[in-house]
């Protein structure tokens, strides 16, 4: 049998238990390589974790989680600060210590690899290439920030030649990498702690076009610009959004989509003319996309409520994010579309409160509760919270209900009385905005409209010119 490639190794991650760092370990697990990790909190990627026995991710961060091994390597998620205690003690020990990027780097030199960059649609359209690699038969490696419901992981290594990776710019992380086939979606400047301006982030996303050989970019001219070299526009045409899915136009064949919106037709005319490029029989892959369910926290059905309004969840976190998630809501045909939403880092919040507020005015009754800081601090930015958007909402659309809630529990109860049959209620955001959505239908019955009224009646702040937040 023949030696791994990584065997011998000894990794230790910083931050293992986040979407895309767990999926690392598994890659590394897979190479041969023996994984410890750590992370702040539990998450379900670090129970999959243990559930496959790839490492028992430890919760907490202490020096003591170290292991003493010689030629230990550490590396660590972006959202870990400089001074982490497990970071502090690695560099006192002298051992090697890395960002996220160069362990992603390596892996992306181990196989031939599809780079999913973009502002917006990485994690869908990633798993739409991935599903339909899969369904052609050549069982890529894939690494996503999402789970793919397909095979219920965020990352396998599988045993073919291609491996399918987003391409991240939040941390410039994609300019490590090795890329065959690039994959842009979009570009917005969102993340304003790393990018000072659009020109800025342009520049590093011309950067990462100037490597590949091939690269599958939508065909909008700011974006096909900022390619010198082999390209293949894509678009999607003909899109009719009846009956909750999508169908569309790929050079002269129909292709219906059981995913909703025409973002989605977007996200899969791209994986489309990736699967093209490889070479992939277009029949399987196809049919593939057909059957595709989409990714964890991207549109997912959650359930239902003991009052029959039935939950999603997304993880849009980008004013053009709520847009398409809201226009997707709508093609389904619910009474009311009832938008819950966690604004995610208090930088994105100060800067896009009044996109946001215009993007959620789309909703029948807006819901926001306060920021998931992530990385960022409450301190360093003073007078920013989720009630600057809650105050957009009421702005951008005189009239509509809109709850500024900040806390989940209050949330949750408010939410009990509101939601009824015929709602269709969408959780939103990067954070832990799910947990909502997963009370509100596991928990039936368990709070009832009289606690729903208290909680509104208590909840209520003015917003700007006097008017209220709650209406």
């Amino acid at each position: 049998m023949s030696r791994l490639p990584w065997a011998g190794r000894r990794l230790h991650i910083v931050g293992v238990g986040g979407a895309g760092m767990s999926a690392y370990a598994r890659a590394a697990a897979r190479l041969g390589a023996s994984v410890t990790g750590s992370d702040q909190a539990e998450s379900p990627f670090a129970e999959g974790l243990r559930a496959d026995g790839v490492l028992d991710a430890m919760i907490g961060h202490d020096p003591g989680n170290l292991p003493d091994a010689a030629g230990l390597e550490v590396f660590f998620s972006s959202a870990i600060e400089p001074d982490n205690v497990e970071l502090v003690a690695a560099r006192g020990r002298g051992l090697s210590v890395a960002p996220r990027a160069d362990l992603l780097g390596e892996l992306s030199r181990l196989r031939r690899t599809i780079g999913v960059a973009g502002a917006h649609g990485k994690t869908t359209t990633a798993s739409m290439i991935a599903t339909a690699l899969r369904g052609c038969g050549l069982d890529p490696g894939y690494l996503i920030g999402g789970t793919l419901r397909a095979s219920g992981r965020n990352g396998e290594w599988g045993t073919g030649e291609w491996l399918v990776v987003e391409a991240d710019e939040s941390d410039r992380s994609m300019l490590a990498l090795d890329v065959e086939v690039a994959v842009l979606t979009s570009v917005e400047l969102d993340h304003h702690a790393a990018f000072g301006s659009l020109l800025e982030l342009e520049g590093a996303y011309r950067e990462f076009l100037s490597g590949p050989p091939d690269a599958v970019i939508w065909n909008r001219p700011e974006l096909l610009g900022l390619r010198d070299g082999r390209v293949v526009a894509y678009d999607a045409r003909v899109v009719d959004l009846a009956g909750g899915g999508a169908r569309f136009d790929f050079h002269g064949r129909s292709v219906t989509l059981g995913v909703p919106g025409a973002h989605n037709a977007l996200n899969a005319a791209a994986a489309l003319e990736v699967c093209r490029v490889v070479g992939a029989d277009m029949d399987l892959a196809i049919a593939s996309l057909e059957a595709f369910a989409g990714a964890g926290r991207r549109f997912e059905l959650l359930g239902t409520t003991d009052r029959g309004a039935v939950v999603y969840d997304d993880y849009a976190h980008h004013p053009t994010e709520l847009r398409a998630t809201l226009a997707a809501a709508r093609t389904l045909g619910f009474r009311r579309v009832v938008a819950v939403f966690q604004p995610h880092l208090y930088s994105r919040t100060r800067q896009l409160a009044r996109e946001f507020g215009a993007a959620l005015a789309a909703a029948d009754l807006v819901v926001v509760v306060d920021v998931y800081p992530a990385r960022e601090r409450a301190v360093d930015f003073p007078g920013v919270s989720g009630r600057l958007i809650a105050a957009a909402v009421v702005d951008a659309a005189v009239g509509l209900p809109v709850y500024w809630l900040p806390g989940i529990d209050d949330a949750e109860r408010v939410l009990r009385g509101l939601l009824a049959d015929g709602d269709l209620c969408l959780v939103i955001g990067a954070g832990d905005i799910d947990r909502l959505g997963r009370r509100l239908v596991a928990g039936a019955g368990e709070a009832g409209v009289g606690e729903a009224g208290a909680g509104a009646a208590g909840a209520g702040a003015a917003g700007r010119s006097g008017r209220p937040v709650v209406s």
